[in-house]
């Protein structure tokens, strides 16, 4: 290996490999089946519960909805000090303002620290109680704190959809974006170009633009492509109907008398 090259980006699926959602003191069953689910549809595994009222139990296995693996994976600790022993961070998630201020930062930014530093070793989201949250003993043993900014009027939000929340910025964060099909990407510079020389020499042929006084009609044709941004697929629709719309191909046709368009508009 050359040593002068950078080392290999570490695949996505080992980051969120490292990436421990924590539960701390869960009450309902069915929301720690549903937080596995939640973590499952992201790529997360790692599931560590700390004194969970009940567990195992029926309901959470039925709220997974296939993610049973995670389940019969998790980890259940006594302690929250037991649940983050090997975290190189800990995050916790805080929905009450407190006495004592502690910076906050959001699901998105939480989420960048988190992945940046799993690099280092596992990193743990950790989650409260239904009524109360994380009392501030066990903030205390977090290095950050996460608030999901809500409705301030209705700022009730259920655990799984919490954990759902700060899971797929986990996912986007690590970079597993929407890839988009090679077709429907912008095309070229050079491509945009034939496409306004087309316009350009077909309007002139039909008599729509007047060569001699063009005033600023491409340019604002320009504008407007550029705005759209128009993919390979409708590039290539756009240039089949001028080609079918071209006076030029069109039998027994005269070629049209230039007319000026109707426009105020000067050059800039």
């Amino acid at each position: 290996m050359n040593e002068s090259q950078p080392p290999a980006a570490e695949p996505d699926a080992a980051v969120l490999s490292r990436l421990r959602v924590v539960l701390v003191g869960a009450q309902h069953p069915g929301n720690i089946g549903a937080a596995a689910r939640a973590m499952k549809v992201m790529g997360l595994s790692d599931l560590a519960l700390v004194a969970p009222e009940r567990y195992p139990d029926p309901e959470a296995t039925a709220r997974a909805s296939g993610a049973d693996d995670v389940l019969t994976a998790a980890c259940v600790h006594d302690t929250l000090d037991a649940a983050l022993a090997d975290c190189v961070l800990s995050i916790g998630t805080s929905a009450r303002t407190r006495r004592t201020q502690w910076p906050l930062i959001d699901a998105r930014q939480a989420a960048e620290r988190a992945v940046a530093a799993a690099a280092g070793g596992p990193v743990a989201l950790v989650f409260g109680r239904e009524r109360s949250g994380l009392d501030n003993a066990e903030l205390d043993r977090c290095q950050l704190h996460l608030q999901v900014p809500t409705n301030p009027e209705y700022s009730s939000l259920n655990l799984a959809a919490a954990v759902q929340v700060v899971a797929y910025e986990l996912r986007m964060a690590s970079g597993h974006c929407i890839a988009a099909d090679d077709a429907h990407r912008p095309v070229p510079a050079a491509d945009m170009e034939g496409l306004f020389q087309h316009w350009h020499d077909v309007l002139v042929a039909a008599g729509f633009l007047d060569p001699a006084e063009p005033r600023i009609l491409m340019r604002r044709l320009r504008r407007l492509f550029n705005r759209a941004a128009p993919d390979r697929i409708e590039t290539n629709i756009l240039r089949g109907a001028l080609r079918a719309l071209d006076p030029r191909r069109l039998p027994n046709r005269r070629p049209a008398k230039p007319r000026v368009t109707r426009s105020d508009d000067t050059d800039d």
